[in-house]
């Protein structure tokens, strides 16, 4: 009898030493799996940003085959050198000022002004994984890349009579203050956010600010020399190399890629995954439509194809699945890109019409497809709401506007900002930098 009642607890004894192990492997699982995911979703910021990284280059060519060759070299030191700047402006401000946190100066409005700092060298998981879905290095590189998207925009549509000192100085401006402010309302929790503004990748917070900021400086600086006559008459002024805008345009496409798909900020999950997956889909397919739209229309419009229009679709329907590239079907997808195809052009000649001077096309591309694809959220977000989405188009819009426009009259007053008509006539690699992109041809 006494060995019968002994059995139970001889049993429970025996099965502690497995309880406890199941325990401590519950717990290793659960490590593994937050390492895991930390990893994924850092391993999806990195391969993002240097996706986004290579569309630099994809601006630099297009905007270089865009402008004629007496300008080219100066689009391609702009584009290095915005770069450059913007990735040590961002750094010194921007990016905390752009995701305050609990630093807020102006709560939902303006974070603090502070330097980026990056994880310890040999950081560890208790210190880092309970705390980040990802790390701060990864989600800096990833971020940086769409600041300084932004700026490329307005280098575009300014090229052809800019002085360079002027136009960097702004970039600076724009990279480290105006731009991360901006976009704190939306992405660093602030007003818009909580106003329920939804704008998954940046149709309006990157490529609408562009476009605002490159539409201050349009006006503000005047149009090329000799582009508009007093008659009414509209001078073309055709690209150097379309080749190379169009191989500018295949670049900007493939760095969507990362601008759409590593904006769902997750890859540490299967839905996670799927859904990166989805973006890139609707994100190719929006471009197809763009492009196919302006085709068309141009061939019923103008009687012959228009290659630059059809460029600029294409980047037109990417502009607009922007905003929102996971909800839609591909079906609606390509309706959303199509739609920025036709935008384009019908736009582009709207602008010259009103004499607002726009080399290479980034005020409809940016701007006026941005305007649309954040308002056709709603087509597939059920959670967003058209009133929400003006609310946000117009702060944005009017902050980026006006805050361009008073940094580009400061720099205006101070040291000019565009050059003489004798040097647009020579061109800005002569008289601006001293050498040519293309000395085989005018050295004959």
């Amino acid at each position: 009898m006494q060995l019968k009642k002994l059995l139970p607890i001889v049993a429970a004894a025996a099965l502690l030493p497995s309880l406890g192990l199941a325990q401590d492997a519950a717990v290793t699982a659960d490590r593994v799996n937050s390492e895991m995911v930390f990893i994924m979703n850092t391993l999806l910021f990195l391969m993002g940003g240097f996706l986004v990284f290579f569309m630099a280059a994809g601006f630099a060519m297009l905007e270089t085959g865009l402008v004629r060759s007496k300008n080219a070299t100066m689009q391609l030191v702009k584009n290095v050198a915005l770069f450059s700047l913007a990735s040590v402006a961002y750094f010194v401000v921007g990016f905390n000022l752009m995701y305050p946190g609990d630093g807020w100066i102006i709560q939902g409005w303006m974070g603090g002004f502070s330097m980026t700092e990056l994880e310890p060298v040999g950081v560890g998981y208790d210190d880092l994984v309970d705390v980040s879905y990802a790390s701060v290095g990864s989600d800096f590189i990833f971020q940086l890349m769409f600041c300084a998207a932004t700026a490329s925009i307005v280098s575009g549509a300014v090229a052809e009579r800019i002085k360079l000192w002027p136009f960097l100085a702004f970039v600076v401006i724009l990279t480290g203050i105006i731009y991360p402010i901006q976009a704190s309302w939306s992405w660093g929790g602030g007003f818009l956010s909580e106003a329920g503004f939804s704008d998954f990748a940046g149709s309006s917070i990157v490529h609408g600010a562009g476009g605002w900021a490159a539409l201050a400086g349009v006006l503000i600086l005047g149009s090329r020399t000799g582009k508009y006559g007093k008659d009414g008459r509209i001078t073309v002024m055709p690209g150097s190399n379309l080749p190379l805008a169009t191989l500018g345009m295949f670049i900007l496409w493939l760095g969507w890629f990362g601008f759409n798909g590593g904006s769902q900020l997750a890859m540490g999950t299967v839905s996670d995954i799927a859904d990166v997956s989805r973006i890139f889909a609707n994100t190719n397919t929006a471009a197809a439509g763009g492009a196919i739209a302006a085709l068309i229309l141009t061939q019923i419009l103008y009687k012959k194809v228009d290659l630059t229009m059809v460029l600029n679709g294409a980047l037109a329907g990417l502009v607009s699945i922007t905003a929102e590239p996971l909800a839609p079907g591909l079906g609606l997808a390509t309706l959303i890109g199509a739609v920025g195809g036709v935008i384009v052009v019908f736009t582009v000649p709207m602008l010259d019409k009103m004499k607002i001077d726009d080399v290479v096309g980034a005020i409809p591309v940016h701007l006026f497809a941005g305007i649309w694809g954040t308002l056709a959220v709603v087509l597939s977000n059920g959670d967003a709401s058209i009133g929400a989405q003006i609310y946000g188009i117009v702060a944005i819009g009017a902050f980026m506007f006006v805050a361009s426009g008073i940094v580009w009259f400061i720099l205006k007053a101070i040291m000019g900002i565009r050059v003489s008509d004798e040097d647009q006539i020579t061109g800005l690699d002569t008289s601006e930098l001293g050498m040519e992109a293309y000395p085989e041809f005018s050295n004959r």
